[in-house]
C-alpha cells in the first residue's frame, strides 16, 4: 500500500479533548488531492493504524486539486486503544506515515438538497462537505450536536462560514438528544442525508429516515465510534467453510483480527462497521450484529454480517470464506 511521510506543522486545541493537526510532506512536496468525506490511515508505533477524516473549512480551497497541508481533527477517547492517545501526544516536528486519501463517505454530485448531521467529532468529514457545498452553491443545512456548550470542535469557524446554514444542538440545553424525526419531517424529501457520529445517533437517524420513506440510496453515514467490548461478551468459534479450519475469537478481539493473525487474506477497510466492505455470508450460527450498514431485515435474516465488529450469539459461526 502506498504511503506518505508527513510531519506535524501545528497542533491546535479545538475543544476540550479535541485537537487539530496540520500535516505537511517531509520532502516539501504538494500532497495528493482528496474529495470531501475522505480519510487517511495513520500508522501507530505498535504496527496498527487508525483512520482520521481530512478537514477543510475553506470553501475557497478545492482539495481535489491537492495542496501543501492536510488537517485532521482527533478527539482523545477515554477508552483509547492507542490511536487517539498517540495522536494527542504529537507535537510540531513529529513525523507520521499515512496512507493515501480514500473515500468511503463520498458527497454525491447533483442538484438535490443536502441535510448534514454531525455528532461530536463526527464533524470532521461533515465540515469538508459543508465547505464543498458552499463552493458549489448547493442548498444544504448542517445540524451539529454535542453534549454541552463548549464541547463542539471547530464551532467558531463553522459559525463564521455557514451562518444560518448551521444549527447547533446541545443536549444539556435541550433536555435530551437531537430529535432526528422532527428534523427529517421538516426536510425536503428529495434531500440526500449525510450523518456522522456515535453509533446510537446514526441508528436513530437511520430509523427516522426509513420510517419516513427515505430510500436507502439517499441515506449516507460514517461511524466515528470505535468498536468496544460489551458486557456479556463471550468467546466463540468461527469456522471457515472452504477449509474447515476453526478459530476462537476471544473477548476484545474481532473476527478480522483473529483470522488475519492466522494468515487469512481478508478484504476490509473501516473496521468500525460502517463501510460494508467486509460483509460476509453466514452459513450457520447466529450473528450478534454491531454494525450500522445492514437494515433491520438483513440483520434479522442472519445470512450476512460485518466481520470487523459483529460477534456471535451462538457458540459457533460458519462463514462463507
Amino acid at each position: 500500500m502506498s504511503t506518505l511521510e508527513l510531519k506535524v506543522i501545528a497542533v491546535t486545541e479545538e475543544a476540550p479533548m479535541v485537537r487539530s493537526f496540520e500535516l505537511a510532506s517531509t520532502a516539501g512536496d504538494d500532497l495528493p488531492g482528496y474529495s470531501p468525506g475522505s480519510h487517511i490511515r495513520v500508522s501507530l508505533p505498535n504496527g496498527d493504524d487508525r483512520p482520521y477524516s481530512l478537514v477543510n473549512l475553506d470553501p475557497g480551497v478545492e482539495p481535489t486539486q491537492g495542496g501543501s497541508r492536510y488537517r485532521l481533527g482527533v478527539r482523545l477517547e477515554e477508552a483509547s486503544q492507542g490511536g487517539s492517545s498517540f495522536m494527542h501526544g504529537l507535537k510540531p516536528g513529529d513525523r507520521l506515515s499515512v496512507t493515501l486519501p480514500k473515500n468511503d463517505f463520498a458527497l454525491i454530485d447533483g442538484p438535490a438538497p443536502v441535510v448534514l448531521m454531525a455528532g461530536g467529532i463526527g464533524i470532521t468529514p461533515i465540515a469538508s462537505m459543508a465547505s464543498a457545498l458552499l463552493r458549489q452553491k448547493r442548498d444544504f443545512i448542517l445540524h451539529y450536536s454535542g453534549r454541552a456548550q463548549g464541547s463542539l470542535a471547530f464551532i467558531a469557524p463553522l459559525r463564521a462560514l455557514l451562518g444560518e446554514k448551521l444549527i447547533e444542538h446541545y443536549d444539556d440545553l435541550s433536555g435530551g438528544y437531537l430529535d432526528a424525526g422532527v428534523l427529517l419531517s421538516a426536510a425536503d424529501p428529495e434531500s440526500h442525508l449525510y450523518v456522522c457520529g456515535p453509533k446510537p445517533m446514526i441508528e436513530a437517524v437511520q430509523a427516522a429516515a426509513r420510517q419516513r420513506g427515505w430510500p436507502e440510496e439517499r441515506i449516507h453515514f460514517e461511524l466515528f465510534t470505535p468498536p468496544v467490548a460489551q458486557t456479556g461478551d463471550k468467546p466463540f468459534e468461527v469456522e471457515i467453510a472452504s477449509s474447515g479450519e476453526s478459530f476462537t475469537v476471544p473477548v476484545g478481539k474481532s473476527i478480522i483480527e483473529v483470522l488475519e493473525a492466522a494468515g487469512q487474506d481478508l478484504i476490509y477497510d473501516c473496521q468500525r462497521g460502517d463501510c460494508g466492505i467486509c460483509q460476509t455470508d453466514v452459513i450457520s450460527g447466529e450473528p450478534d450484529h454491531r454494525d450500522v450498514v445492514l437494515t433491520d431485515s438483513e440483520k434479522a435474516s442472519g445470512k450476512v454480517m460485518q466481520i470487523c465488529v459483529s460477534r456471535a450469539h451462538s457458540a459457533k459461526l460458519v462463514l462463507d470464506l
